[in-house]
């Protein structure tokens, strides 16, 4: 069955027009502190309007609007792709970031939530501009494919192919019967949430262009700062305590903070990832800051913030830096390199591997000793005291091993482009993970702006696999996705 590319062409252009309007919404910042960057903004919202609206309408009277599987993942791939394009243009319009491989790395680190940021000197970018660079975090964070799937009704075209292609592997809880319901309780929560941070921020100190920032970077697991310090720059526990919250709120399935709100926390609690989740946070937190306490001449309760700010920031991939983490020792710089392989849990907005996943493959190992001494049993992993199908476990398995092998592969190449060894494992894991900070000369306190072309290309194309789940991306790099049998 032939492709329908003018339903994926109408969508593209869908996913434009609301890039544009986005756009439009950093004007009134720019116009508010007069930084520059107000025409950047508009001509780059009137370009990217104008391209979706000729997609749209040139493809809007197809007769076939049929989306199936493939369409969903090529709308995914490319609907990533073309905002990152468009998305350059406040940069490159405005100068801020003048070189456009820069700007794309910049533009697809903050759509894909990683926080890999190359550039040197932050404050210095007009307020306007610095406001687009926190929104391509908040756009990517629920996913702009999320959005457009509450929007899809209006076209008479079901969405739930996006929503499955955007997130494959285990299937997506619904909150109710129509994916498109549930896609409308996603982005409330996640807007809810954004302001209610904004507002704790705003009276815990935080100016109130800092705190509109750092409320979409965090809800968002991204960790764009508009400081160059990041969070290190504000001396307040206070402040670093909300950050730990949210990011701790972002990093959890947003289907339990949805029965969080309605008061169900014995589902909340009952759920193994949840809890693994939260106790696994909080005791690392713990032997962690018990590391830094003794090396550090700070009291305990600095070791322990910067400790649990930091194992927070990693297992939920924002990638705020409250400070150096690979300063400590180098036990600890280990355990923070090993948090890049973890994730946050399935559902949320943080990137990695996710928590249910490594749940799964330790369970299905433990069952796989027992199956050796009874070889004629059947048992099954459980989860949440439900056993899940051989179809999920067999994902998760492939799942694990292609993440791997992409990683060693991955530093390979980083190591033939000519970059350090400790560094070509720092910025494949940062990237394929969507966290930020890595190691080496891409460490916590440092960028990726001095990083070979080639290599900035590399780590992009590692950003956008690890954002859509590789199947999302590699599935396309196949003759059977164009073959169509």
């Amino acid at each position: 069955m032939r492709l329908n590319l003018n339903i994926v062409a109408n969508l593209l252009g869908i996913l434009l027009m609301i890039n544009g309007i986005f756009m439009l919404l950093c004007i009134p910042v720019s116009l508010y502190y007069q930084e520059g960057g107000l025409y950047p903004l508009l001509f780059s919202s009137l370009i990217s309007g104008a391209v979706g609206v000729s997609l749209w309408l040139s493809n809007r009277r197809s007769k076939n609007n049929t989306l199936g599987k493939r369409e969903g993942y090529l709308i995914v791939t490319l609907g990533w792709l073309v905002m990152s394009l468009t998305g350059t243009l406040p940069y490159l319009l405005s100068g801020s970031i003048p070189n456009f491989t820069n700007a794309f790395f910049e533009t697809i680190s903050g759509y894909t939530t990683t926080g890999a940021s190359i550039l040197n000197d932050i404050e210095s970018l007009p307020k306007g501009i610095l406001i687009w660079r926190s929104l391509t975090q908040w756009i990517g964070g629920m996913g702009i494919i999320v959005l457009a799937v509450a929007i899809l009704p209006i076209l008479g075209i079901g969405g739930m192919q996006l929503f499955v292609a955007e997130a494959p592997g285990l299937k997506p809880d619904k909150l109710q019967p129509r994916i498109t319901e549930t896609a409308k309780r996603l982005w409330f929560i996640y807007v809810g949430l954004t302001l209610l941070e904004f507002v704790l921020l705003n009276i815990s100190g935080m100016t109130t262009f800092d705190a509109i920032n750092h409320s979409l970077t965090t809800m968002a697991t991204g960790g764009f700062s508009t400081k160059q310090a990041s969070i290190a720059y504000y001396d307040s526990p206070l402040i670093q305590y909300i950050i730990i919250a949210f990011m701790f709120i972002a990093g959890t399935n947003f289907t339990l903070t949805y029965f969080g709100f309605k008061g169900n926390f014995r589902k909340v609690w009952a759920n193994e990832e949840f809890r693994v989740y939260s106790l696994g946070v909080l005791i690392l937190g713990v032997l962690v800051s018990i590391g830094i306490y003794i090396i550090s001449d700070s009291g305990f309760e600095k070791a322990f913030r910067d400790a649990l700010f930091q194992v927070t920031a990693l297992v939920t991939t924002t990638g705020y830096v409250s400070a150096d983490y690979t300063a400590w020792t180098p036990s600890l710089t280990i355990v923070f390199f090993m948090l890049m392989f973890v994730g946050a849990s399935a559902g949320s907005t943080a990137g990695g591997v996710k928590i249910v996943r490594h749940l799964l493959l330790i369970k299905n190992g433990f069952l796989e000793l027992k199956r050796q001494i009874h070889p004629a049993a059947i048992i099954p992993v459980r989860l949440n005291k439900k056993a899940v199908s051989q179809d999920i476990t067999y994902n998760v398995l492939a799942f694990i091993m292609i993440y791997l092998t992409i990683y060693v592969v991955s530093a390979f190449v980083m190591g033939l482009i000519g970059v350090d060894f400790t560094t070509a494992l720092g910025s494949v894991a940062t990237s394929l993970g969507n966290i930020g900070p890595g190691l080496g000369s891409v460490g916590p306190v440092d960028n990726f702006g001095h990083l070979p072309v080639v290599g900035k290309w590399f780590l992009s194309f590692l950003m956008l696999l690890g954002r859509l789940e590789l199947f999302t991306v590699l599935i396309l790099l196949t003759p059977y996705f164009w073959k169509g049998n």
